[in-house]
């Protein structure tokens, strides 16, 4: 029995956990800067040319099963009540799981320009915090989400008749070969939230994504990134645990590689969000899961069988403390989280 094993079965104290997990990232750190300015260069325009490569996504029914047709029960669980499955906002460092998410949202209509009256693309819905949101503050907005996942589609649905919201629809579909139909598209906004980490060829994606577009709208990314460095997550050894269980197919964007893809769409505007707030939002996440262990320990049981249920339980929890040390490394100044405003190419 290895390491990871013993970790699994949680036999392993949290704080040597972590010990471990800053230990594998300073040797990431070690293994991909290792070399010259030329080697690093050349490495990265490989990485380049395999994305250009590749199709939109790869791996997607495996990300599916990893993180969205999860039960739904489990996420209501321990994230928070607007059940956002990404990185919220800590201004003072003193907020709430529940004033994160909604200040997190806020940053999102200041920086995309949001608007009432505005038809809204959520691309990569998740568990609908984004969409019902949207659907809520903006009243005469048409707001669309886009899911891959059934089972987040009913539940999305299921929230918004309890709210009482009309001006939101979900739609199902892979996101390689999905396609709006002329009528169906125009949108004056589309935002997408922690999915591009799923994809791989940006520049098929985001020529997908213009063509969706009214020739005046904006497309709002928000993804987590490494200052400097990209690539795959791919399953090389044992210690690639967050690849074989959590992000197979994924990819970790440099915080510019998207500027490398802008034959259709253009950027124009950029920001840097400390790692700190993943940190934290991870954190908030790991003490709702231990807070409500019972219960989760029962959905658990039902999805995995009694004797793969706690070790479900440990590798969420695990998870969860990699993305905190990781985005909390050196001050969050290491990963982050990078935001971005596209617009399309005038045509001349």
């Amino acid at each position: 029995m290895n390491l990871i094993d013993w970790c699994e079965r949680g036999r392993v104290p949290d704080r040597l956990a972590r010990l471990g997990m800053q230990q594998l990232m300073k040797r990431r750190l070690r293994d991909e800067n290792n070399g010259d300015g030329e080697r690093r260069s050349q490495r990265f325009n490989q990485f380049l040319a395999e994305l250009r490569a590749s199709p939109i996504a790869v791996e997607t029914g495996a990300a599916n099963d990893q993180h969205y047709e999860v039960p739904a029960e489990f996420f209501h669980r321990h994230l928070g009540p607007r059940l956002k499955y990404s990185c919220a906002l800590y201004p003072t460092g003193r907020e709430t799981l529940a004033q994160a998410e909604e200040l997190m949202f806020r940053l999102y209509a200041e920086r995309a320009g949001l608007v009432d009256g505005q038809r809204m693309l959520d691309l990569g819905c998740g568990w609908g915090s984004l969409s019902l949101w949207l659907a809520e503050r903006y009243p005469n907005s048409q707001v669309i989400g886009l899911s891959n996942s059934h089972g987040q589609r009913a539940d999305i649905l299921a929230r918004a008749a309890e709210r009482g919201l009309g001006n939101l629809s979900i739609v199902t579909g892979n996101i390689v070969d999905f396609e709006f139909s002329a009528d169906q598209a125009q949108f004056d906004r589309v935002l997408s939230i922690e999915m591009f980490e799923h994809m791989k060829n940006y520049g098929l994606l985001l020529a997908k994504i213009a063509r969706w577009m009214k020739p005046d709208a904006k497309l709002f990314v928000h993804i987590f990134v490494h200052k400097l460095l990209a690539y795959h997550f791919q399953v090389e050894n044992q210690t690639d645990w967050m690849s074989q269980y959590f992000f197979t197919g994924g990819t970790m964007p440099s915080e510019n590689l998207l500027l490398n893809f802008q034959d259709d769409l253009k950027l124009q505007q950029q920001w840097w969000v400390s790692g700190t707030h993943y940190e934290r939002t991870a954190n908030h996440w790991l003490a709702g899961m231990d807070a409500n262990r019972d219960a989760i320990m029962d959905v658990f049981r039902r999805g995995y069988g009694e004797r793969d249920a706690t070790v479900w339980f440990q590798r969420w929890r695990m998870f969860y403390m990699a993305v905190a040390e990781l985005f909390g490394y050196a001050g969050g100044n290491e990963w982050g989280v990078a935001h971005y405003l596209f617009e399309p190419r005038r045509l001349k």
